[in-house]
């Protein structure tokens, strides 16, 4: 089985599950998953993690990203997006770019962001997007983002480009629609690149057609993440030999088990490794000993 991640450069009119789907025909392994929806109409940085990898999922969809987004001002839709039936259209020639600018700059920090419609979050086992399909409209709560940055990088009304820095769970196509709100002239998004994940950038994106290349090629490892590297701001730690069979099992380790050179201190997270430099999982250091968190060794 092949274990790691690809750092996969989605295009336009595939979903992330499309992605995964089209992955196993090309590397020719069921076992592979990605790390948060991205939609049909977006591209960008979409880690997708093979084999043992998988256990990553959800630690990869917690990462701050980033995103190129384009929102088109004086238009609203069911989508909040253009992808999407219009809804309402009003006039922007009233607006002057320094009322869009603040308007938009003032979401910068904790943000109040009630998710769309069309997304896949679930109510009640079902979701969203399928119950709007439906024609129907259910109460959703705010949830608590946060905004750490936006750059404007054009305004050319209606339209405005930029590159925003967020939380995980941002929809940056609510975000055009809150600020369309906040002109009193509605907005959706014209188009969504996501730059970064984490520590994945799109500058060391693959697609899908230089992937099946690797393969062909028989250089896949060339592109192939170690699951290690997800965790590479974590120390390192070693495994005494003779400890090997406990750590395996998942079970806690004395400070005596580990070599490590860093000074860590309780709550600090390691990368464990063996004796042949295998890495055995991630531990977080307690009061008395090394606590496992993840192990994604399998003898």
């Amino acid at each position: 089985m092949i274990n790691g991640i690809i750092n996969i450069n989605k295009e336009k009119g595939f979903t992330s599950h499309d992605v995964v789907a089209k992955l196993r025909g090309i590397i020719g392994q069921k076992k592979i998953g990605h790390t948060g929806t991205l939609d049909p109409d977006a591209t960008g940085v979409l880690p997708v993690c093979l084999g043992r990898a998988t256990k990553v999922c959800d630690l990869l969809t917690n990462k701050d990203k980033t995103y190129e987004a384009t929102l088109v001002l004086g238009v609203s839709t069911d989508t909040q997006d253009l992808s999407g039936q219009i809804i309402e259209e009003k006039d922007t020639s009233s607006l002057t770019k320094e009322a869009v600018k603040k308007a938009l700059l003032s979401f910068v920090g904790p943000y109040n962001q009630v998710p769309p419609m069309y997304s896949a979050l679930k109510v009640d086992g079902k979701k969203l997007y399928e119950l709007a399909r439906e024609g129907k409209s259910v109460e959703r709560a705010p949830r608590k983002r946060e905004i750490y940055n936006i750059e404007i990088t054009k305004i050319e009304l209606p339209k405005v480009k930029f590159i925003v820095k967020c939380s995980k769970g941002t929809y940056i196509r609510t975000l055009c629609h809150d600020v369309g709100i906040k002109l009193s002239v509605g907005g959706a998004m014209e188009d969504l690149k996501r730059t970064k994940v984490g520590n994945y950038t799109i500058g060391e994106a693959y697609t899908l057609a230089e992937v099946a290349e690797k393969v062909a090629a028989d250089k896949l490892e060339d592109i192939l993440q170690p699951i290690a590297e997800v965790f590479s701001d974590y120390p390192s730690g070693y495994l005494n030999k003779n400890r090997e069979k406990e750590a395996y099992n998942g079970g806690a380790l004395s400070f005596n088990d580990v070599e490590i050179k860093e000074e860590i201190v309780v709550g600090q997270k390691i990368r464990l490794f063996n004796q042949e430099e295998e890495f055995v999982g991630l531990y977080e250091k307690q009061e008395d000993n090394y606590k496992l968190i993840k192990i994604f060794y399998i003898k």
